[in-house]
């Protein structure tokens, strides 16, 4: 197993090609769908045939340095959902996101794994800016935005394939945090 980094109750690990039905399950939760696709889960095939071998490739494209990692709780090492760090066009700008199970909800994984990212990607990766994005009406998204010190920087329109997803009229925010920022936090 490659850990990617601990926190105080989290292994971040990087996805091995046996990974495909935490991925299909995690995916296969309304709930854990309801801001992405209305909670519609993603087909066993698209996650086995698409989704898992991007995410593998991801860690050859980065050097292992940026992508999605599986998420882990140190006690027990029950799989609670992902975290990821990518770049979208610059290596020093790079999205920060999360998916979790429904069962680590409200227990601040979201949070903590979130810091812990923001800690490497500003102190060992060279990253000038962290960004993230989520639909306004996910207030939960919103408020670890907010404890991580993130600025909400625009509201953009709903992507097309989010349109009937309901709150999509109200758009998606963006936040993002800059080295400095981080640093006098």
């Amino acid at each position: 197993m490659h850990i990617y980094l601990e926190t105080e109750r989290l292994t971040l690990r990087r996805f091995t090609t046996d990974d495909a039905d935490l991925l299909i399950e995690l995916d296969s939760d309304p709930a854990v769908m309801r801001y992405l696709t209305g909670g519609v889960a993603t087909a066993p095939e698209t996650v086995r045939e698409r989704y898992l071998p991007n995410i593998l490739a991801g860690y050859e494209k980065w050097g292992g340095d940026l992508g999605l990692f599986a998420a882990e709780e140190k006690d027990g090492g029950a799989f609670i959902g992902w975290f990821i760090l990518r770049p979208e066009d610059r290596l020093d700008e790079v999205e920060l996101g999360y998916r979790l199970r429904q069962a680590a909800w409200g227990k601040g994984y979201a949070t903590e794994g979130s810091e812990a990212l923001l800690a490497k990607a500003f102190t060992e990766l060279g990253v000038r800016m962290v960004w993230a994005e989520t639909m306004t009406v996910n207030q939960g998204s919103r408020n670890v935005m907010k404890k991580l010190g993130m600025t909400h920087t625009e509201t953009i329109p709903t992507p097309p394939d989010m349109e009937r997803i309901e709150g999509s009229e109200h758009g998606d925010v963006r936040c993002e945090i800059t080295k400095e920022q981080w640093e006098q936090r």
